[in-house]
């Protein structure tokens, strides 16, 4: 959400940054934003007025009646009465003000960072760089799940029986690989000085209307019937909302933490749910990265970020790539986006595996993280979140690219103490 007082003095630079997201719907909120703040300020001011004439002329009536003015005094509560009955209406206008101005700037887009190119949809995104070589071997590799049940490891009749499409069990080794990924993930991020949580996979609506949009949170996210509870579908929500309505001192900062959960995701849209695969499910678990920075050092912490996935992710031997999300693709609250992709030897192409998102201080403003400051006063934090690794998605790109031509599965070194000491899996 964007400060009203830059929309109020800017408004041709947010008009243009809806026009740059391609979203020219939203233009006329700008101009209806900017005159209800207009006639919210002129009900507040009337109300400060009438508050402070309200006081006066009631400290007034004492002396009147002690003088035995009493005529006076009758004059003065009427005056008093009148002024009550119009301050109460001003103060219901301001409550609607308030609720309308808020309704229209939580769709109002942020100001996309000048770096990020300009485009329609993630069609139009720009690949940045690669790391590794991706590479095709000369044998046939079957799709994930056919790789999974040769290595007995994945059931999905079972799951579409207890739960329906977009769900499945794990199991032997592939469910210890599973953990494996995660348990190297969480050292890995914590060798790079990331502080290790587990949040609450629940959360309240406040925080859910704090950290995303609406259109996302209704694609989305689970509410838990009759509780003002929602499932998380990243733990960035949970983390980020654990510092609603407070007040850091500059010194806390940058909060660099990474957060192990489960997350659950509706998957509405146009891509469905696959019957047999595990790439769009309803049910992963993620070991997530976010970032509470001053603002001057955002970007610096934008760069840490994406290039932790990809460390991460070549320390595994998996050639990946980086691709800048386009304007047109970038979530509202987006500043800058990047996107993470894991090469497929058997589709021959890349594929997201993670995300990495600046979002400035709109989080922070929906949610009211403060950081105080004496000399040149409190502030908004910058937050950021992005992906270390989601598996089981990041369980085909492994998988295609440690396969053997006998069926077999490579282990490399680093997950190696976390299977075992084993080095294949058969």
């Amino acid at each position: 959400m964007l400060d009203i007082k830059f929309v109020r003095t800017n408004p041709d630079v947010v008009k243009e940054n809806i026009k740059k997201k391609f979203q020219e719907e939203k233009l006329p909120l700008v101009d209806e934003v900017i005159d209800l703040d207009r006639r919210y300020r002129e009900a507040k001011t009337r109300c400060d007025y009438l508050r402070s004439q309200r006081n006066t002329i009631s400290k007034q009536i004492g002396g009147m009646m002690a003088k035995g003015q009493k005529e006076e005094a009758e004059q003065a509560k009427a005056q008093v009465s009148s002024m009550a009955r119009e301050l109460a209406d001003l103060e219901e206008q301001e409550t609607v003000l308030e609720g309308e101005i808020k309704k229209r700037m939580m769709v109002i887009p942020n100001i996309i960072d000048p770096s990020v190119p300009i485009g329609k949809d993630d069609g139009e995104n720009v690949e940045v760089e690669k790391f590794g070589e991706p590479a095709v071997p000369d044998f046939e590799i079957p799709y994930h799940v056919e790789i999974m049940e040769k290595l007995r490891g994945i059931d999905l009749d079972s799951a579409r029986r207890t739960s329906g499409n977009g769900f499945y069990y794990l199991c032997g080794d592939i469910a210890r690989l599973h953990s494996a990924i995660l348990s190297y993930a969480r050292d890995f991020m914590i060798d790079r000085g990331f502080t290790y949580c587990v949040p609450p996979f629940m959360i309240r609506s406040n925080v859910v209307n704090g950290v995303m949009s609406f259109a996302e949170m209704e694609n989305m996210m689970y509410k838990i019937e009759g509780e003002d509870l929602y499932l998380i579908g990243t733990s960035e929500h949970s983390m980020i909302g654990k510092f609603i309505d407070t007040m850091l001192e500059e010194s806390q900062l940058p909060q660099t933490l990474t957060s192990y959960s489960p997350c659950f995701r509706k998957e509405v849209g146009a891509h469905g749910i696959e019957e047999r695969g595990v790439y769009r499910i309803h049910q992963f678990e993620k070991q997530e990265m976010i970032v509470v920075c001053k603002p001057e050092e955002s970007m610096e912490w934008f760069q840490k970020l994406w290039r932790n996935t990809v460390d991460y992710f070549r320390s595994l031997d998996i050639p990946v790539r980086t691709l800048e999300c386009c304007s047109g693709d970038l979530a509202d609250l987006k500043v800058k986006s990047l996107d993470v992709e894991a090469w497929s030897p058997r589709q021959k192409k890349y594929f997201e595996v993670g995300s990495c998102s600046n979002l400035g201080d709109a989080q922070a403003r929906r949610l009211g993280i403060r950081v105080k400051n004496k000399e040149t006063g409190n502030y908004f934090p910058h937050t950021l979140n992005n992906t270390v690794v989601a598996p089981p998605r990041m369980l085909i790109a492994f998988l295609e690219n440690n396969l053997n031509a006998d069926g077999s599965v490579r282990i490399p070194q680093p997950l190696r103490m976390y299977m075992g000491g084993r080095d294949v899996i058969r």
